[in-house]
C-alpha cells in the first residue's frame, strides 16, 4: 500500500524534547533516515500490527523499537507485553528508554521480554551520545531474524 514508510527504527516517545534528542543522535550515526516517531503506545501497536490508522500497511518490521515506559493511552509495558506475546513481532528487539530507575519497572520489563533497559541521561549531550551508540548497535551490529 502506498503512503506508508518502512521504519528501521520505531521510536515510541511522548516527549517531543526526548524524541528530538533521540532523532538527532540517530542522524549523527547516519541512522536517522528510517526512523518513525509515534507519540503513544496505541499508535505503536496499530503500526506494528497493521491495524487502525495503519491498516493495510506493508508488513516489514522495524529492526528495533525504542520504547518509552510512561506514555498516554497505552503505556510501554503493555506495548512490550503485546509485542513479545505475538509470534509475528516477538523477535523484534525492544529497548526500553525511560527516566524510571524504579526496580519494579525494570523487573517487569525484563519479565515481559525487553532486550535492553536504559535510563535516559538528564544531560543533553550524554543522552545524544548514548542514542548514537544504541542506534549503531541495534541497527548495524545486531543480527536480526528476517
Amino acid at each position: 500500500m502506498e503512503g506508508f514508510e518502512e521504519a528501521e527504527i520505531l521510536l515510541v516517545e511522548d516527549s517531543p524534547e526526548d524524541a528530538e534528542i533521540t532523532i538527532r543522535g540517530l542522524k549523527r550515526a547516519n541512522l536517522g533516515n528510517k526512523v518513525l516517531w509515534l507519540k503513544d503506545g496505541e499508535a505503536a501497536l496499530e503500526y506494528l500490527f497493521a491495524d487502525g490508522q495503519y491498516a493495510g500497511r506493508p508488513t516489514p518490521r522495524p529492526r528495533v523499537v525504542l520504547l518509552d515506559l510512561k506514555m498516554p493511552k497505552v503505556d510501554g509495558l503493555e506495548v512490550l507485553k503485546q509485542i513479545k506475546a505475538d509470534p509475528r513481532t516477538r523477535t523484534i528487539p525492544v529497548v526500553m528508554l525511560t527516566t524510571s530507575t524504579q526496580e519494579g519497572d525494570m523487573l517487569r520489563s525484563y519479565d515481559l521480554g525487553v532486550n535492553s533497559y536504559l535510563v535516559k541521561p538528564v544531560d543533553f549531550k550524554q543522552f545524544s551520545e548514548e542514542i548514537t551508540r544504541i542506534g549503531y548497535y541495534w541497527v548495524v551490529m545486531n543480527k536480526v531474524l528476517g
